[in-house]
């Protein structure tokens, strides 16, 4: 049973069962499916939340709430590096924690 009192990072919310529930079961696949493809990829070389995205070929938006999942879990860190990202602006290079510096 889903619980409506999970939080966030665990499963996303949703206030009443039914297609609520369902839709928010869903997203959890895709997030935990999504979550474990960018943790993969981090496991090979350092990479921006851009460079995941492209990558795995998917949105920048549905990136980097998995980068911010898998730093509270505390399995991947910031590096000291930081790149150009689609903006041009800076972005910090995520890796593995205890990983690649």
């Amino acid at each position: 049973m889903i619980s409506i009192a999970s939080p966030y990072h665990e499963m996303p919310g949703f206030k009443a069962g039914g297609t609520s529930a369902a839709a928010a079961f869903g997203f959890k696949l895709t997030a935990d499916s999504l979550r474990t493809k960018v943790f993969e990829l981090l496991q090979h070389e350092p990479l921006t939340a851009d460079e995941c995205a492209a990558r795995l070929n998917e949105s920048i938006l549905s990136i980097r709430p998995r980068l911010s999942e898998l730093n509270t879990a505390g399995r991947i860190c910031k590096t000291d590096a930081r790149r150009r990202n689609a903006s041009g602006l800076y972005a910090h290079v995520w890796t593995v924690k205890g990983g690649q510096p």
